[in-house]
């Protein structure tokens, strides 16, 4: 969808005042919490899907790309306004109101989930109550894993609520809930944030977090304003390839393949990032959101691998039939573990929200086979159930 600058101002406008009488009109409304999750809104259909239809439609229009100038003297990727990515690669344009109100339907009409899909929270905890001293991996749900390294609990790319939304009332819609609830997580003693679009960082979960003054945040540039207005006081802001360590693991923050926003006017205005978390125990290479690229994941194999394990992405792809990518295959996730140099590989990205149009099911059976086809085993090729916990790989040495 094309707009002029006349035009882009006048739906921006529009949307923020159609938005905010939405929001008003949800005030009265419980938060959306999991306990809380209503086990059937599909009444609501008729009389909200038209309004949010609108609404996304003008955001179709509103969210259309301004031209990204390099910010003379500074990183490659840094511009006037935001920032970019570097190398270059064109920006997707939007997807289309068509695109999005699939979304609606999506988060109306849930997929069935196989029984083989996730662990009850009970037998969750169980598990990861089991390994406790130990390093080991739980997969939450989407982006969101608890990463035990030296004693410490980190939370990625927290996202433990209904909707990845502003808005409750429609999705994307989480399908199967979080292997362990807010209520019941751990103590958490560092976040890890790669970008923040609504599925990778929910204020929901941030703001019901506790023990905030103890958590130590890492955040690509832009976002420290974020956690600080929620309580927040240990917040390290990165740019990529600045590091920083704490309690004895080292965080670096690495080029992807992406772009930012959570709004109608803040496209790119914070960065955008993977992560590389270092231990003597073992290093973890976390791809947050992106899209493939030929140069940067050999870079950061050759620079900072290789690597115990590699957490990637491997869903929502079917959305490159409107332009550039934004998200890895799963053949492009097997790329990314072999030219990151990582011995073992775990999915993620998929089975929790529908982002996009390829089938709920067909990422890990794409990733396995892909895996397979590049002899790399199935002990190094993890495709783990909500709720699980697993050992992380011994050290690897070069």
């Amino acid at each position: 969808m094309y707009c002029d600058a006349k035009s882009h101002i006048l739906t921006n406008s529009i949307t923020k005042v159609m938005i905010s009488i939405f929001v008003l009109s949800l005030v009265s409304h419980r938060k959306r919490t999991m306990k809380n999750f209503p086990s059937d809104r599909k009444p609501a259909f008729a009389s909200k899907a038209g309004i949010i239809f609108v609404i996304m439609l003008m955001a179709g229009c509103s969210l259309s790309s301004h031209p990204e100038i390099w910010a003379e003297g500074k990183p490659k990727h840094h511009t006037q306004n935001g920032f970019r990515n570097y190398p270059v690669i064109p920006d997707p344009p939007p997807v289309g109101a068509a695109f999005y109100f699939r979304r609606v339907l999506d988060s109306f009409f849930l997929p069935n989930v196989p029984d083989d899909h996730y662990l009850s929270e009970k037998d969750s905890i169980s598990h990861f109550q089991q390994l406790n001293g130990q390093n080991s991996i739980t997969w939450l749900g989407h982006a969101t894993f608890l990463i035990r390294i030296n004693g410490m609990t980190i939370l990625t790319d927290p996202f433990l609520t209904e909707y990845a939304s502003p808005l409750w009332i429609f999705g994307p819609r989480r399908y199967v809930q979080p292997g362990i609830s807010l209520e019941n997580l751990p103590p958490i003693d560092m976040i890890v944030v790669s970008h923040n679009h609504f599925d990778h960082l929910d204020a929901e979960t941030i703001e019901s977090l506790q023990e905030k003054e103890k958590i130590h945040v890492f955040v690509p540039l832009g976002l420290k304003p974020f956690f600080r207005d929620r309580g927040y006081t240990n917040i390290e802001e990165l740019d990529w390839n600045e590091r920083f360590s704490y309690g004895g693991i080292e965080l670096t923050a690495l080029p992807a393949v992406h772009f930012s926003g959570r709004g109608s006017n803040d496209k790119n205005k914070t960065l955008w990032c993977s992560w590389s978390i270092s231990s003597q125990s073992g290093k973890v290479f976390f791809s947050g959101d992106t899209s493939y690229s030929s140069t940067i994941f050999k870079t950061i194999g050759k620079e900072n691998g290789p690597y115990d394990l590699a957490i990637v992405s491997i869903g929502a792809y079917k959305t490159r039939k409107y332009g550039p990518a934004s998200h890895l295959t799963p053949e492009e996730a097997v790329k990314v573990v072999m030219e990151t140099k990582s011995n073992v590989a775990v999915a993620m990205h998929w089975g929790t929200i529908e982002l996009s149009d390829e089938p709920p099911w067909e990422p890990p059976v794409r990733f396995k086979k892909a895996a397979q086809d590049n002899a790399i085993s199935s002990d190094q090729t993890w495709v783990m159930k909500i709720g699980e916990t697993r050992l992380l790989p011994s050290k690897k040495r070069k």
